[in-house]
């Protein structure tokens, strides 16, 4: 489940070529702070993932709901495991 949130989020991140041959941003709208600067498309891209995960990891570690991505709600999962725990 969670491979499919990733993979869903990256569809939809948004890239932008940045003036003066200073590489690429990248950005996933509905995952508020997660973005990326890179020289190349490919390494903006990969830098992207990383961020993403990261965020994720950090925002169950503090208890924050995350954004339904795609239909996927992670929320519901992680409060059916704490009620069961």
């Amino acid at each position: 489940m969670l491979t499919e949130y990733v993979e869903a989020a990256m569809k939809r991140a948004k890239y932008k070529i940045l003036n003066d041959d200073e590489g690429f941003f990248g950005e996933i709208p509905a995952c508020r702070g997660v973005w990326s600067n890179a020289k190349t498309l490919e390494r903006c891209r990969l830098e992207l993932r990383q961020v993403l995960e990261d965020w994720i990891l950090i925002r169950v570690r503090h208890g924050l709901s995350l954004p339904i991505v795609a239909a996927i709600n992670l929320n519901e999962r992680r409060a059916r495991k704490r009620k069961v725990a």
